[in-house]
């Protein structure tokens, strides 16, 4: 029996390994699927598609479950529409539109940050308190975001001279870190609910946003590799991405899974400079390093 447990057991973990693994590489694609959207369909009109897509695919999936938890949600629904704007609305636009004017190997790092843009909030709004690694790993990790968007020169600070596309990936992931923060005191229900109504939001969020653009005369509709993202987009880092991750949860816990998410800057490193053929700077290899390193420093006094 205890050979038996212990290769269930190892069952599980590997099953759970692989589950946030494919979390976190698909929502490193996101990053090249910006990229490769350029020219082929306008930001606006993909977060429309993306998430009105996404809520299509979550009732199939999830609309038993999310009938059963409407009592509970339905008092919720404004705290829960804000979420929806600011983590999948506002995030995906802005995120979007950095894809436009700069890398996807600088969006995986930037959006590396991430972990500790929300324990910097978790401070400020939660008064959560630091301990020195923590403090530390805050500062190595600003200290790698500062060196991709001075692009390894200082002088492009002095001179404020950042990359556009680059400040507008940090605002994404100021937004997404709110968004992060809120779950805290989301409706303790079905994950699967919760994202639907979140998607669900965010989805008629976005209407306002794609006829600005048409207005502006900017909308580009989707042909052949147009669909293609807006179909990987939906999918994996949408859809598939998070189901993953609440499995991945569910079988090792929260604590080891977040771990995993160290995973995007280095997928969207990898898959930035194989499939698009960006150019991997020495800076780049520095604030991946320096990122990863505050963020596990960091973590190593939560965990």
């Amino acid at each position: 029996m205890t050979i038996l447990g212990e290769t269930s057991g190892s069952v599980l973990r590997l099953r759970a390994y692989m589950f946030l693994t494919l979390t976190t590489l698909f929502w490193a694609g996101n990053a090249v699927a910006g990229r490769m959207a350029v020219g082929e369909v306008s930001p606006m009109l993909l977060i429309t598609l993306r998430w009105f897509g996404t809520v299509a695919l979550l009732l199939v999936i999830g609309g038993a479950q999310l009938r059963r938890d409407w009592p509970v949600l339905r008092g919720r629904l404004p705290y829960l529409a804000t979420m929806g704007v600011v983590g999948f609305t506002a995030f995906n636009a802005l995120f979007y539109l950095a894809a436009h004017e700069t890398t996807a190997v600088n969006i995986g790092i930037l959006q590396g940050a991430m972990p500790v843009l929300v324990l910097v909030g978790s401070v400020a709004l939660f008064r959560t308190k630091l301990g020195m690694l923590q403090v530390s790993g805050v500062a190595i990790t600003m200290a790698g975001v500062v060196l991709v968007v001075s692009r390894g020169d200082l002088a492009v600070l002095a001179a404020l001279d950042i990359n556009q596309g680059d400040f507008l990936m940090l605002l994404a992931s100021l937004f997404y870190a709110a968004y992060a923060l809120g779950l805290r005191n989301r409706p303790q229900v079905s994950p699967l609910s919760v994202l639907t109504v979140l998607s669900a939001a965010a989805a008629v969020a976005t209407v306002p946003l794609s006829a600005a653009e048409g207005l502006m005369g900017g909308t580009i509709w989707p042909a052949g590799e147009g669909w293609a993202v807006v179909a990987y987009v939906t999918v994996f880092p949408s859809v598939l991405a998070q189901l993953f991750f609440i499995n991945g949860v569910s079988l090792i816990g929260p604590a080891r899974a977040g771990v995993f998410i160290n995973l995007v800057p280095v997928f969207a490193a990898i898959l930035g400079v194989a499939i698009l053929g960006e150019a991997f700077h020495w800076y780049h290899f520095g604030a991946l390093v320096l990122v990863l390193s505050g963020i596990w420093i960091g973590e190593r006094r939560a965990a």
